[in-house]
């Protein structure tokens, strides 16, 4: 019965999760970064802001990097000019911040502009194309594929 149990958990924790491992990839040059979809469809990824560890989640209808006010705290991120940003839950006051590191996987990206967002309630914070920008996206069969280009 406890075998059952935790293979249970370990597959429920595996389609909430399947991008868990991508917190064991170093960054480097020329790695593709390749994540699955979670059983709600979206692309969800541990990483890390200014090496503080955080869970992503892969905007591409968000211009900037969003940061829940307890992430940016927890990540010593300096709280910049108030804008007012459009956002599922209406229009919201948002502080700009500029993240010295941003890195998902293999792909380790500087000097990202970013907002922090006092009214997000949960610690996921969103990917947007601040960061996506720089990136090629292929996106098949539940698998986006990420990479730097060559240049």
């Amino acid at each position: 019965m406890g075998s059952m149990t935790l293979f249970f958990n370990g597959f429920l924790e595996q389609r909430q999760h399947p991008n868990r491992h991508l917190i064991e990839m170093e960054a480097g040059p020329g790695a593709d970064v390749v994540l699955s979809r979670n059983q709600l469809g979206h692309y969800v990824a541990p990483g890390l802001i200014n090496g503080h560890p955080v869970t992503f989640l892969l905007d591409t209808g968000a211009t900037y990097i969003s940061v829940p006010a307890g992430v940016a705290q927890a990540a010593g991120l300096q709280q910049g000019r108030q804008a007012m940003v459009n956002t599922a839950n209406g229009v919201v006051p948002v502080y700009s911040t500029q993240l010295n590191t941003v890195q998902l996987g293999a792909i380790k990206l500087q000097q990202i502009p970013a907002h922090i967002n006092p009214h997000m309630s949960e610690d996921i914070v969103l990917l947007g194309m601040s960061f996506m920008k720089h990136l090629e996206m292929t996106q098949r069969d539940g698998k986006l594929t990420l990479r730097l280009p060559e240049i």
